[in-house]
C-alpha cells in the first residue's frame, strides 16, 4: 500500500468509530514559545489532554506534519527521517485500553494485511514505588486479539538480559513504556499527567547476530533494542494518572493518545526497514539518479548521500510551505541548514548543477492531494530552494578557498619552522562549519584526502560553547509569549491582531502573518510584503491601531467552522493550520454597524485560540518600534504597548 492508501484506511476506519477527522496543524506550532516546531502528533493536543474540551468532541484523529532537528545529524541510515507524518487518535475521557487495542490490532492486521506474526508489542512492568501496577489488562487484550488470528502471545520479563525466551508481549519499565511531557515519573512535575504506554513493533526477521562487526553481536535481542531487527510503527498511551505531592492518583477522565509512524507502517507493508523505499520517495528517488549517473543501494557511501537528500529536500519543502523560508535565526536557520546539508552530499553523487528545485517538484506533486497547500506554495517553495542553493554553491566554494589557506598555511609554518601540523584544530574545523556551513564531516573528507587529521574534541567543545551561547540567547528570548498568560503577554497577543488588520488596511490584502513572539516587554510580528516601509505607512498603521485602543471596542470569540470563517471574512492561514471547528475573535461589534454607537462595528475577526482583553481600551497606546527584513519577501516589526 501507499502512504497516501494507509492514510486514508486509518481515516476511513476512525469514522467508521465517530471519530472526527481534523486537519494537520501546522509544523511551526501557534501560541506555544516553548518550542520551534511541531515533534509529534500530540503536541497540539496537549491542553486537552490537559483537561480543556475540545471543539470538535471526544473522539479526535488526523494525520500530523512532524519535525524533529534534533533527528538532522541521524539520517541517512535507513529509518531516521526528520520530516514524518504520524496517524493519531485520541479519546479524550471516553473508550480506554480495549478499545484502542483492538481497533489497532484491527487496522494493522486486517485493514492494511500486515503478518500478526511478525508483530511484537511492549507493555509497563509497573513500578511499586509510585503505586502503578503491571498492566496486566492491556497483556490480556493484547493476547486476545493475536489468539483472534492463531498467534500464541506469551508475555515475557527481563527481555534486555535473556532475550525474547519465545514471548510476543515484553514487559519494560517506566524509562520504555511510561509516557509523560516530562519523561518517566521522577521527572514529571506535581500536576503532569501521564501513564503507562504499549508499543508497537514490526520484526523484519533480520537477526542482528548476523551483523559479526555490529555491537549487538553478543547481546541478546529484543524489540526494544536499536539493532535493526525491530522497528517501532506505534504507541498507543493510556493516561491515566496526575502526579501530587503524596503520589501518583488516578485521573477522573482517563484519555487514549495513540501515534503511529505513517513512513514505519509503509515500510512494515513493504517488508523492508528502509523507509526510503516507500512509495513517496520514488520520483525524488529516480530525479537523482538522473542527476548523477548513480544507483540508489549501489554502495553505502552513495546510498547515504542518497537518503540525505531525500529527507532533507523533503522536509525543507513542507517547512517552507509552513511559512520557515530559509534565514539565518529561528525556524529558517533548520530550513537553510537541510538546504545545506543536502547540497553538500550532492558532491558525493557528482551531482554539478541545481537540483533542489527540481527535487522539491517531485514532492509537490506526490503530496498534492493529501496537502494541496504545497501546490498552492509552489512557486514560493521552489524559488525559496533555488535562491538559497544558488547562495550556498558560491559559500561552498568561500568555504574550499577558506581550507586551501589552511593548507597553505600549515606549509608556510613547516618552511619557516620545520615543524609539520598534521591536525586542523577545533576552532579551525567549527569556523569552517559555522560560517561556510562544511559538516565536519565534509572538512574530515577534506583532511583525509590531505593527510590530515580534525581536532574532534575541539571542535566538539567549540559547538559545544556555540550550542549554549545559542540556548541562552533562545531560552531569554522565549521567556514570555502565551505559554506566560501574564496581563502584559495578553495585552501583547491582542494587539497583534490589531496590527495585523491595520497592515492589511495600509499595505493590502497580500498581507498575511508569518509568525510572531510575545513577551510581556513587546510583540515581534512577520508578515509577508517585499518593501520597506516608509515613515508615512508606519505612522498610518500607528494611529489605526490607536484609534481602534481609543473606542474601547469589545472583544469576544465565537465557534465555527473554517468554512463559516472564511465566509465572515475572518483572518486567518487556512489549510492545514487549524481543526475542522475554530474559535473566532471578533475586535468589535459582530452585529456591525449600530447608529450612534462607536463601538458596535467590527473592526477585525482573526480565527485564533486567545486568550485577549476584554477590551481594546486596557491596551494604553502602541509604538512601533523597528521594521526592518526578516527574509526573502517577509518584514517585521517589533512594537510596545506604553
Amino acid at each position: 500500500m501507499t502512504i497516501h492508501e494507509i492514510r486514508q484506511a486509518y481515516f476511513d476506519m476512525l469514522l467508521e468509530k465517530e471519530h472526527v477527522i481534523l486537519s494537520s496543524s501546522s509544523l511551526l506550532p501557534e501560541n506555544d514559545p516553548t518550542t520551534l516546531f511541531t515533534g509529534s502528533g500530540m503536541q497540539p493536543m496537549v491542553p486537552y489532554l490537559l483537561g480543556q474540551d475540545h471543539p470538535s468532541g471526544k473522539r479526535i484523529a488526523n494525520a500530523q506534519k512532524c519535525f524533529r532537528a534534533v533527528d538532522i545529524e541521524e539520517v541517512g541510515d535507513n529509518r531516521h527521517t526528520t520530516f514524518f507524518e504520524m496517524l493519531g487518535n485520541w479519546s479524550l475521557g471516553d473508550y480506554f485500553k480495549k478499545e484502542q487495542i483492538v481497533w489497532v490490532f484491527d487496522f494493522l492486521v486486517h485493514t492494511i494485511g500486515l503478518n500478526p506474526k511478525q508483530l511484537y508489542v511492549s507493555v509497563f512492568s509497573g513500578d511499586d514505588g509510585i503505586g502503578v501496577p503491571r498492566d496486566e489488562e492491556a497483556v490480556v487484550f493484547w493476547q486476545e486479539q493475536f489468539g483472534g488470528v492463531g498467534v500464541d502471545a506469551k508475555a515475557v520479563d527481563n527481555v534486555e538480559k535473556d532475550g525474547l525466551q519465545g514471548g510476543r508481549i515484553c514487559y519494560y519499565d517506566e524509562k520504555e513504556n511510561w509516557w509523560s511531557r516530562a519523561g518517566t515519573p521522577e521527572h514529571m512535575p506535581v500536576g503532569e499527567p501521564g501513564g503507562p504506554d504499549s508499543e508497537i513493533f514490526w520484526d523484519f526477521g533480520k537477526e542482528h547476530e548476523i551483523h559479526e562487526q555490529s555491537k549487538w553481536k553478543d547481546q541478546q535481542c529484543h524489540p526494544a533494542c536499536d539493532c535493526g531487527r525491530f522497528m517501532e510503527i506505534g504507541n498507543n498511551v493510556f493516561m491515566a494518572y496526575r502526579k501530587t505531592a503524596e503520589g501518583f492518583v488516578g485521573l477522573d477522565k482517563k484519555n487514549v493518545d495513540f501515534g503511529g509512524g505513517l513512513e514505519r507502517i509503509a515500510a512494515a507493508c513493504n517488508g523492508n526497514p528502509d523507509v526510503f523505499s516507500i512509495d513517496v520517495f520514488g520520483g525524488a528517488r529516480n530525479m537523482l539518479t538522473d542527476l548523477s549517473g548513480k544507483v540508489y543501494g549501489a554502495n553505502e557511501k552513495e546510498t547515504f548521500a542518497f537518503r540525505v537528500i531525500l529527507d532533507h529536500v523533503r522536509a525543507a519543502v513542507f517547512l517552507i510551505g509552513d511559512g520557515a523560508l530559509p534565514s539565518n535565526k529561528d525556524q529558517g536557520y533548520f530550513t537553510r541548514r537541510l538546504i545545506r546539508r543536502a547540497i553538500r552530499f550532492a558532491r558525493d553523487l557528482g551531482i554539478s548543477t541545481h537540483f533542489c528545485g527540481e527535487v522539491a517538484m517531485q514532492y509537490i506533486t506526490e503530496y498534492k492531494e493529501a496537502y494541496p497547500q504545497l501546490r498552492a506554495q509552489e512557486g514560493v517553495i521552489v524559488d525559496a530552494l533555488r535562491q538559497e542553493e544558488t547562495k550556498f554553491r558560491k559559500t561552498l566554494d568561500g568555504g574550499m578557498k577558506e581550507f586551501d589557506k589552511l593548507l597553505k598555511g600549515f606549509a608556510i609554518a613547516l618552511e619557516r619552522t620545520g615543524k609539520h601540523i598534521t591536525e586542523i584544530s577545533g576552532k579551525q574545523a567549527f569556523r569552517l562549519y559555522d560560517t561556510y556551513g562544511f559538516p565536519l564531516e565534509m572538512t574530515q573528507e577534506l583532511a583525509i584526502e590531505h593527510g590530515l587529521v580534525v581536532d574532534t574534541k575541539g571542535f566538539d567543545s567549540a559547538f559545544l560553547q556555540h550550542k549554549n551561547t545559542s540556548r541562552s540567547a533562545s531560552e531569554k528570548k522565549f521567556k514570555g509569549g502565551l505559554a506566560d498568560t501574564s496581563d502584559m503577554s495578553v495585552k501583547y497577543h491582542t494587539a497583534t491582531h490589531l496590527l495585523h488588520i491595520a497592515l492589511k488596511r495600509v499595505l493590502g490584502d497580500h498581507v498575511e502573518q508569518k509568525g510572531s513572539n510575545i513577551t510581556p516587554d513587546r510583540l515581534r510580528f512577520d508578515f509577508t510584503h517585499n518593501e520597506k516601509l516608509t515613515d508615512e505607512q508606519k505612522k498610518e498603521i500607528e494611529r489605526i491601531i490607536n484609534a481602534a485602543i481609543e473606542k474601547n471596542y469589545p472583544i469576544t470569540f465565537l465557534e465555527m467552522s473554517v468554512e463559516e470563517a472564511k465566509q465572515q471574512g475572518a483572518i486567518g492561514l487556512f489549510g492545514d493550520t487549524y481543526g475542522d471547528t475554530v474559535k473566532v475573535y471578533v475586535v468589535g461589534d459582530p452585529r456591525e454597524k449600530a447608529e450612534g454607537d462607536p463601538t458596535a462595528e467590527t473592526f477585525s475577526k482573526e480565527i485564533c485560540g486567545g486568550p485577549h482583553v476584554e477590551r481594546t481600551g486596557a491596551l494604553g497606546h502602541l509604538r512601533i518600534k523597528k521594521e526592518e527584513s526578516s527574509s526573502a519577501g517577509i518584514r517585521r516589526i517589533k512594537a510596545v504597548l506604553e
